[in-house]
């Protein structure tokens, strides 16, 4: 079982809609998946038609110990399930606040999904921030995917990503790494995309080779600039369900195929290997 947490402290980088599609696409394969909504504002499970209001179990739940993840788990389609969110999850920062291994409980509640090896890819969409929901995605997952939107600012917001990546591994989770970054809302005849691809690409290539993203790529697949891809989780689908055949359609699926490439043997726990750049 893949477990993968997509994160970027940034908000508006495309983070859920990549979350999404790309769960929705390794489903579309054949994949069983599931998506982990860590997100108070619940854009993950709003986009795939759950509206989680008052009595529906949620993640908060499964952290609060009311609930198991199986039980608040839904299926949205063939081979595809989410654990929705909704605002109570925001209380989750203080409530867990003097609690002990605090960093585990979401480890730990699905611990038995590693046990059983229920799904194939479990894949967390994380807050735009970097507290402690997101650090229980970090300490409950091997890999970490970060879309990013090739300007200026969201760049220079990666190295504290890459910071926090570095700290979870080193007292938390040794076995996490970055797996990938992720070009979103990519305009390919502008010089900025151009250089801020460039400038990421020397960063891997310079790094050292004991950091958790030493053996991180650029997906070659960009996923551009779509209408579709905004207009879908207004329709409560995956952009494979609202328009199959446009272009945002086709880069997520080119993007879960490159990532479906990638097996765990090519993520390492102690290896030092040379950037493997497939830009």
């Amino acid at each position: 079982m893949r477990t993968i947490a997509v994160m970027n402290q940034k908000g508006g980088v495309g983070k859920t809609t990549s979350s999404v599609n790309i769960a929705a696409a390794l489903a579309k394969s054949g994949n069983k998946v599931c998506i982990i909504d860590l997100d108070p504002q619940g854009h993950a499970s709003l986009h795939l038609g759950l509206e989680c209001g008052a009595g529906t179990l949620s993640i908060y739940d499964v952290f609060a110990e009311r609930t198991t993840a199986d039980q608040a788990r839904q299926l949205v389609a063939e081979n595809l399930s989410v654990v929705p969110s909704n605002i109570d999850l925001a209380a989750i920062e203080v409530e867990l606040a003097g609690m002990q291994h605090r960093e585990f409980v979401l480890r730990d509640a699905l611990q038995h999904w590693h046990d059983q090896n229920r799904f194939d890819y479990v894949i967390m969409d994380c807050p735009p921030s970097l507290g402690v929901l997101t650090i229980n995605a970090l300490c409950a997952v091997k890999e970490v995917l970060i879309p990013l939107q090739p300007h200026f600012f969201a760049l220079q917001g990666l190295s504290k990503l890459f910071e926090t990546t570095a700290l979870v591994t080193r007292r938390l989770n040794r076995q996490l790494k970055v797996s990938g970054v992720a070009l979103c809302m990519y305009e390919s005849g502008t010089r900025l995309a151009a250089d801020v691809t460039e400038d990421l690409r020397h960063f891997l290539a310079t790094s050292d080779g004991d950091t958790p993203w030493a053996d991180a790529k650029i997906f070659r697949t960009r996923i551009r600039r779509n209408i579709k891809l905004a207009e879908a989780p207004s329709f409560g689908q995956s952009i494979f369900g609202y328009a199959s055949t446009c272009p945002g359609a086709r880069d997520y699926a080119g993007l879960a195929e490159e990532l479906a490439a990638m097996s765990e043997v090519s993520l390492p726990e102690n290896e030092n290997t040379a950037v493997s750049d497939a830009a």
